[in-house]
């Protein structure tokens, strides 16, 4: 059959990136409670396209997930992004994975358990060199206090839930666990999925004696990374959902510490 993707190009113009969005695959991940845990990821998958090419074979990105089904790690990617590029001939593949990874939180006070999803993305990308590179990315709901509020106010003070989010690039396996500890240890507390009354007690007055801005957060997290050996880049972002405000508070951290020496 006539192949019409390889057909010249009605307008002869290099494309950064083209090929399949949105679908969606069981995964494995790397637990460390458990050895593993099953998620399931919604996977972008898409390359370069010379300047003299029509089209892109969109079925050949599916049939290079169909084929891949592993857990995901640093060689099962490195893997399907090599397959990708071999598949489609081109020079540059990028594949991106969304999903949510789960933890069983215990309530303060009560120890009740109930089971907390935190939102991740792994993206990789492999060049002609056929070196990969990876980014993954975490965000963790946060509590805090507003340290100024508590300053002025003869009782109470405002309080509102924050977003962490967490990239990072890694010299070497870290598990999402001492991600998601830094983040939740950075705030005025922790965000549970289930409390009770004792709880509730529990976490309000631990979150009002560590009132913290989102610039006190964001450069917690920050300090952490900065000091992690398992880590080489990483970007910090906070945005805090004020419960008084009608905007959000935002601070951000990006830091390469192979530019600057430290690793």
């Amino acid at each position: 059959m006539k192949d019409i993707q390889n057909s010249p190009a009605l307008v002869p113009m290099p494309i950064d990136r083209v090929g399949v969005k949105g679908l969606t695959l069981p995964i494995v991940v790397s637990d460390k409670e458990n050895g593993s845990q099953h998620s399931v990821a919604e996977v972008d998958l898409t390359v370069d396209l010379p300047a003299h090419w029509r089209g892109s074979h969109m079925s050949r990105f599916v049939e290079a997930l169909e084929n891949w089904q592993e857990e995901l790690s640093y060689q099962s990617m490195k893997k399907l992004l090599k397959d990708v590029k071999t598949r489609l001939d081109a020079k540059v593949a990028h594949i991106e994975f969304r999903f949510i990874y789960f933890l069983q939180k215990v309530s303060p006070a009560t120890r009740a358990e109930n089971l907390m999803g935190y939102n991740c993305r792994l993206l990789g990308e492999m060049d002609a060199g056929d070196k990969p590179k990876f980014l993954l990315e975490i965000k963790v709901p946060v509590m805090t206090v507003c340290p100024c509020s508590k300053a002025i106010s003869d009782e109470g003070a405002h309080s509102q839930r924050a977003d962490l989010r967490i990239a990072v690039r890694m010299c070497k396996f870290v598990w999402l666990e001492e991600f998601i500890e830094i983040a939740e240890s950075a705030g005025s507390s922790p965000v549970y999925p289930l409390l009770k009354r004792e709880d509730e007690k529990f976490v309000t007055e631990a979150a009002f004696a560590k009132p913290a801005f989102v610039e006190d957060v964001v450069r917690n997290v920050g300090h952490a990374l900065l000091n992690h050996p398992g880590v080489s880049w990483f970007r910090v972002e906070v945005e805090s959902h004020e419960s008084i405000h009608a905007h959000n508070a935002y601070a951000c951290i990006e830091y390469d510490k192979e530019a600057e020496g430290h690793v």
